[in-house]
């Protein structure tokens, strides 16, 4: 028995033509993988903010050393007044500071709503001060000196 059906409307038309193709859904073939794009993360941003340039700079020469991008800033008004607020994934942060200490940077930005992860480092920390700093939420307090893995550690942490 033989079934004969209907030609399609298309049928006359020619396999490679455009009109045939933009009538067939297109499918790669099996061998055919798709791959997709990686977004790039940007590199992060890490804010200095201490008193002491060469506790600054030395620390920017680090971060910049294991490929961060580093701002330094010598005051906590510094810092607030500058366009990095918003950009700075991890701030590493000097307790005692001429002007707004470290803690009280610390208040101002929880209260402004940032989430900002702040390593605290200090040469006059005592346990209250700690106690008050990790209390608000501080991911590291490190007395000075500290190490190079310590201070990187905690901003691997931050991140």
């Amino acid at each position: 028995m033989f079934i004969s059906r209907a030609p399609d409307k298309g049928a006359n038309r020619n396999f490679y033509s455009a009109a045939a193709r933009q009538d067939r859904p297109t499918m790669s073939p099996p061998w055919v993988v798709e791959v997709q794009k990686e977004t790039v993360n940007p590199i992060p941003l890490i804010a200095i903010v201490d008193d002491d340039e060469s506790v600054r700079e030395a620390i920017e020469s680090l971060l910049k050393s294991f490929g961060f991008k580093a701002e330094v800033f010598a005051s906590a008004e510094e810092f607030l007044n500058s366009d990095h607020l918003a950009e700075a994934q991890c701030l590493i942060l000097d307790v005692r500071m001429p002007g707004m200490s470290g803690l009280e940077l610390q208040r101002k930005l929880a209260a402004a709503g940032s989430r900002i992860p702040i390593v605290f480092i200090t040469a006059h920390g005592d346990e209250e001060t700690q106690a008050q700093a990790l209390g608000a939420g501080a991911l590291a307090f490190l007395r000075k000196p500290f190490s190079e893995e310590a201070l990187l550690s905690a901003v691997q942490t931050a991140l």
